[in-house]
């Protein structure tokens, strides 16, 4: 059974996500700790596109490792340390998440574990 993705009318979408997931019974549910920029070495990249691209790239082997998908994602939290972040976040991001969208937070914050890391990313994903 699918989960069901509740978007009333009466509040308005500002974005490419779900307001609510509700979870049939059974679902096996995977809590992904948040993923940063880093490479398969521990290496930060450089520049917000490439930092963005190693957090989903982390993502996916996390998911894969569970066996699910980017499409199993029910729940985005994201942390970046600079509102210009955004517009190369999404840019990178809509090259994995696609629709049917997840819940979805975005916050602003003024830093992260390490001062070179500009972007943090966990996620919630369910599968029967």
């Amino acid at each position: 059974m699918p989960v069901t993705r509740h978007n009333p009318k009466t509040v308005p979408l500002a974005g490419k996500y779900t307001h609510g997931i509700e979870l049939p019974p059974g679902q096996r549910v995977l809590y992904v700790s948040g993923q940063v920029g880093t490479d398969a070495k521990g290496k930060v990249a450089a520049g917000i596109e490439k930092q963005c691209d190693n957090v989903f790239k982390n993502i996916g082997t996390v998911l894969k490792s569970a066996g699910m998908n980017y499409a199993d994602i029910i729940k985005v939290t994201v942390f970046l340390t600079d509102p210009r972040y955004i517009g190369p976040f999404r840019a990178v991001r809509d090259q994995y998440i696609h629709d049917p969208f997840p819940a979805s937070t975005l916050l602003i914050v003024s830093g992260l574990a390490s001062p070179d890391m500009m972007v943090e990313v966990e996620v919630i994903a369910a599968r029967p």
